[in-house]
């Protein structure tokens, strides 16, 4: 008789799930059961002292052995947890985990669903007597460890090891038996805090609890002295970035979020933004602020205030990408000069200002009956020799984006932080970030491209058979609006799913310049041999002027027997753009436009 199979699914409280925290799965024979359906049907919600919710949910979904054969089960209960986050499994299962572990130690046997099942309520109903613990308070009776020690503690060869404030911590046992620690990786060597400042739903006591049990040590960061000459620095005045942004420069400041976190919002944080910078962030205060919007009819120059209190707000939600996004993949083609961005050189945000239409209209301006060829944008970011970071676009484009071409002084409903252009930038939709000139000061028209470096001698597509020493910049157009694209930014690469897994749960993002709308993601678990149909989750603009990405979805059945294999996706916009099958088609010296089908390689360890 075929088994009839049935999955329980917990999820954590609305918080939680908002956060990405995951979902606790557990997969088990139904004829092996010894839980009624009828208890899991109403278990719904236990809610701990705090008055948080604990689980929120209990979903029972029932099928025939005939739709999936015992065979084809994912794992057993030792799959506990699918995390999404930093410490989610430090609470219920890592409290689950340890009384587990205690249980078989000393009854010499395994966990049953019945006892998983049991154990879930009063862990999540912490009594409120239980005394609070103390955690990352200075031990006498610890060791002292330096930041340089800790950060060596980074993978499961060297043990791994995470602070949180005076704590060290070895959750090196916690991570290899817990299959949702992939995300709590994302601090090995490092400090918990940021991670869960973002995670904030782990700031509890029973969280807590759990990684004290984990201590080792203490940590006592020790002031260094600055550098001799630091005060001639151009970059000494730059602003304080988020810890958790993964630096590809630091003079200039360039740097790109977890990807495993990417896609966790629809809208960016403005802390998780990705960094694109080409000079040291000017430092600018809103009562100096000038920007001059010169005509042939003469200039006129706004102040902060101006732009905020004479002009209609007007928003636009619009990704902005480094035309370098994913260059890493080309190198390993061929080198090419450029920062070594992963996936995650793309953001999607809310911004708001003044349009750029109404901001000439204001001086009589009609942009449709302007001269010239080229709108052309300087910012206040400087070169030593004093000549700004520039760019400029068509004006013909200009034209058909000039209700949509923002002069932002706000980003997700916050001013602008520095790193992304405070007082004032503006935003282009559909555009290659590079033309989206941050801390703008000047707005004219000519009758040629920006003679700014990056717009003559940069950020310029080329075939693969062109390197240094036959380019001719001259001769290539520069890049404006981008093709379409796509990544999974879950699991990362390299990543190891649980035990004799028979399916994965991909996420990522897919995007199309030019307001082109995604259509179709599609995604494969056999190196592209086969496909299915992501779920896309809508971004609620129309598909023929979509400037915001597109989140997707998939659960992906994976190859029978296999150990390893490799992820793939590729998206489709409205225009049936697709991409490319291959980096190696695409290649060019400056390792710009990298879309090529974006594969991942996961390993699949075999059940014990």
């Amino acid at each position: 008789m075929m088994a009839h199979m049935k999955t329980v699914l917990f999820r954590r409280s609305a918080l939680a799930a908002n956060q990405g925290l995951g979902k606790f799965r557990i997969n088990k024979l139904l004829e092996h059961s010894q839980v009624p359906c009828a208890y899991l049907s109403t278990l719904k919600e236990e809610r701990n002292p705090s008055g948080n919710s604990a689980l929120q949910q209990v979903q029972v979904d029932e099928w025939s052995g005939n739709e999936r054969e015992g065979s084809k089960r994912k794992s057993h209960i030792s799959a506990l947890a699918l995390a999404g986050s930093i410490g989610v499994g430090l609470g219920l299962a890592g409290k689950l985990l340890t009384e587990r572990r205690n249980r078989r130690h000393h009854n010499g046997g395994g966990i049953t669903a019945t006892t998983l099942l049991r154990d879930l309520v009063p862990v999540a109903s912490v009594s409120a007597a239980e005394s609070a613990p103390q955690p990352g308070v200075l031990r006498k009776d610890l060791p002292t460890y330096s930041a340089a020690e800790v950060a060596s503690h980074n993978s499961r060869e060297t043990g791994i090891w995470v602070t949180f404030q005076n704590g060290v911590y070895d959750i090196t046992e916690y991570v290899l038996q817990h299959p949702g620690g992939k995300k709590i990786l994302m601090a090995s060597g490092k400090s918990m805090e940021p991670f869960w400042n973002v995670y904030s739903v782990h700031k509890n006591d029973e969280v807590y609890e759990i990684l004290e049990s984990l201590r080792i040590g203490n940590i006592v960061e020790v002031a260094t002295k600055k550098e001799a000459g630091a005060t001639d620095d151009p970059y000494r005045n730059d602003p304080e970035r988020s810890p958790l942004l993964i630096p590809s420069s630091k003079k200039p400041f360039n740097a790109e979020p977890p990807q495993q976190m990417l896609v966790d919002r629809f809208l960016t944080p403005n802390h998780l933004f990705f960094v694109r910078n080409h000079l040291p962030v000017p430092s600018v205060e809103p009562k100096d602020y000038r920007l001059d919007v010169s005509l042939d009819s003469g200039s006129k120059s706004f102040t902060y205030d101006d732009l905020k209190s004479k002009f209609d707000k007007r928003s636009v939600v619009a990704v902005t990408q480094c035309a370098g996004n994913r260059r890493s993949e080309m190198v390993k083609v061929k080198p090419v000069k450029g920062l070594n961005w992963g996936s995650a050189a793309i953001s999607n945000a809310k911004w708001s200002g003044v349009c750029l239409d109404d901001l000439l209209l204001k001086q009589g301006v009609d942009i449709e009956k302007v001269r010239g060829k080229y709108i052309v944008f300087e910012g206040m970011d400087k070169q030593p020799d004093d000549s700004p970071y520039g760019a400029s676009i068509p004006l013909e484009l200009a034209r058909m984006l000039k209700r949509d071409i923002i002069i932002a002084y706000e980003m997700n409903g916050e001013p602008i932080p520095r790193d992304h252009g405070f007082p004032i930038r503006v935003i282009i939709p559909g555009v290659v970030g590079a033309r989206q000139v941050k801390w703008l000061n000047k707005i004219y028209f000519s009758g040629e491209e920006s003679t700014s470096h990056w717009q003559r001698r940069d950020y310029k597509g080329f075939n693969s058979s062109i390197d240094w020493h036959n380019v001719d910049f001259d001769s290539s157009v520069s890049i404006s609006q981008l093709p379409v694209i796509s990544a999974i930014c879950e699991p990362e690469e390299d990543a190891e799913l649980e035990e004799g897994a028979e399916e994965v749960t991909l996420r990522g993002y897919a995007w199309s310049g030019g307001g082109r709308g995604i259509i179709r993601v599609d995604v494969s678990a056999d190196g592209g041999k086969t496909w299915q149909e992501a779920r896309l989750k809508p971004n609620g603009q129309s598909p023929y002027r979509s400037y915001a990405w597109t989140l997707w979805e998939a659960d992906v059945p994976l190859p029978t027997g296999a150990r390893s294999t490799t992820l793939v996706v590729k998206a489709v916009d409205i225009s049936y753009n697709v991409q490319p099958d291959s980096v190696e088609g695409i290649w060019n010296l400056r390792g710009c436009l990298s879309n090529a089908w974006h594969r991942v390689k996961v390993n699949i360890p075999a059940e014990s």
